[in-house]
């Protein structure tokens, strides 16, 4: 029967080590059936995109990249700068509310279906497993078998591949964070010449070996809080890969299949107590005990179940995307409060970063006055001097970059940029004088505003403090 409260030993420690807290390797069954031939195609496309992201351009703009040295993030094409970090933050909060959001509703798919660390492990690394070592009972054979031939042959091709594996990934990753084009100048001019992103690669490179031949699934029991973060969102009306305990138990428990006796009239369970279900978890967990951190949502134990089922006669499901409320209850999913509480949160972030997004100027200009100057008399004018700043956003150039005011009248006057110019993702600095007549401004201390032009289009406007005497006639 399902664990009832006070017989949760099994919470007490995780699926992947013994009784002497060793590491006790995980050999799952290959899984078959029809969730997974969808899982498949959901990887694939994913892992698609995935690799291409860092080298699909847009607008001359790297589709993604994450270039935290140099604070610069590519997100769709479009550049954010450090001077757009709050979009960015507000882009990961809206994420992070969309994760939860989806967690409330679906429980922990995400971690079966989507992550990158589960497709890499179950539909690359996992596979060619399969393919080299075998099924389950093959691997549990090949574990205990001695250091011959045969064995040494194995997993020296294994880990030859594996690694090779984990130097593309690393590659691919890379990418992301120094961009596609330095990538391919590293790797056509030699890594020599950049050493240090090539001792970069090679430590990704081990990284990613050491999670898929080594660690692997306990990263998602170990390092992810993901898997703690759920015990906080779930509740009895989250649709999870749940066992139907009250069909699988009934009145005398689960037993072993005999088609010679009557199950129904004897009281007996559905679960004829198999262990299939254990044995194709890749995380090594009994769905039967109820929800546990450890489950991924990955549905290998729904195809194998259903298999099972089929095979003795009995209805598929016992083993299904189900709540707890609906198993126990019978009662069908809705919208609970909670949940409509954080589609609204996400509607509303949702809005405003798409409201910032629409604002956002091509060119982002800063200007200061210069500390220490005071405001200069120039016959009926005053002048103050400023310092400027204006970053390119785009991957084009602008030629010809021009200053205007354009909430009061006066001149502006650059020093030594008679023609600014202003190149594709790159920074420009320098100073300026304004001239404005004293009898227009309204005190010793006047807001301006500043129009930027590029290309004799209006790009940026931005504001500053203008000085000059304390009272005018």
């Amino acid at each position: 029967m399902q664990n009832q409260p006070g017989d949760e030993a099994f919470r007490d420690s995780i699926g992947t080590l013994d009784a002497d807290g060793k590491r006790k390797f995980i050999f799952p069954k290959r899984p078959k059936g029809k969730f997974y031939t969808y899982r498949k195609y959901v990887s694939y496309l994913l892992l698609l995109i995935l690799i291409a992201n860092p080298f699909v351009k847009i607008n001359g703009n790297q589709f993604m990249m994450f270039n935290v040295l140099e604070r610069r993030f590519n997100i769709f094409g479009v550049v954010f700068w450090p001077q757009d970090f709050y979009l960015f933050v507000l882009m990961m909060i809206t994420g992070v509310v969309f994760v939860i959001l989806f967690t409330v509703v679906f429980g922990r798919i995400f971690c079966g279906w989507i992550c990158p660390q589960t497709i890499f492990m179950e539909m690359v690394f996992r596979r060619i497993e399969y393919w080299i070592d075998g099924d389950r009972g093959a691997q549990l054979r090949l574990a205990k078998q001695e250091w011959n031939a045969e064995k040494i042959g194995k997993r020296l091709l294994k880990g030859a591949i594996f690694f090779l594996i984990s130097f593309l990934i690393a590659n691919v990753f890379l990418a992301y964070i120094i961009g596609s084009d330095r990538l391919f100048s590293m790797i056509t001019e030699g890594p020599v010449q950049d050493a240090g992103n090539f001792i970069a690669l090679l430590i990704f490179t081990g990284v990613f070996y050491f999670v898929f031949a080594w660690f692997r699934e306990q990263v998602c029991l170990i390092v992810c809080p993901y898997g703690r973060l759920q015990g906080v969102l779930l509740d009895n009306k989250s649709i999870n890969v749940t066992y139907d305990f009250v069909r699988g138990e009934k009145r005398a428990g689960r037993a072993k299949f005999n088609k010679k006796e009557d199950r129904e009239a004897l009281g007996k369970g559905d679960c004829i107590d198999c262990m299939q279900c254990v044995h194709v978890c890749p995380t090594g967990i009994d769905i039967r005990n109820g929800i546990q951190l450890e489950c991924t949502n990955c549905t290998a134990c729904i195809d194998e179940c259903d298999t099972i089922m089929k095979g003795v006669g009995l209805p598929k499901g016992l083993i299904r995307y189900a709540s707890e409320d609906e198993i126990e209850k019978k009662e069908p999913f809705r919208f609970t409060l909670r949940m409509k509480a954080y589609t609204a949160v996400l509607i509303i972030l949702t809005g405003i970063l798409s409201g910032l997004l629409f604002v956002r100027s091509d060119v982002e200009a800063t200007l200061f006055r210069v500390p220490g100057q005071l405001f200069q008399h120039k016959g009926e004018n005053i002048s103050n001097i400023y310092t400027f700043r204006l970053v390119n956003k785009t991957a084009r150039d602008f030629k010809e970059v021009t200053f205007e005011l354009s909430s009061i009248k006066g001149n502006i006057m650059p020093v030594g940029h008679p023609h600014l110019n202003l190149p594709a993702q790159k920074a420009v600095e320098g100073t300026m004088f304004i001239e404005i007549n004293k009898f227009l401004l309204k005190g010793d201390k006047t807001k301006i505003r500043i129009a930027v032009y590029a290309d004799h289009k209006l790009v940026e406007t931005t504001t500053t403090n203008f000085l000059g005497p304390r009272t005018f006639n």
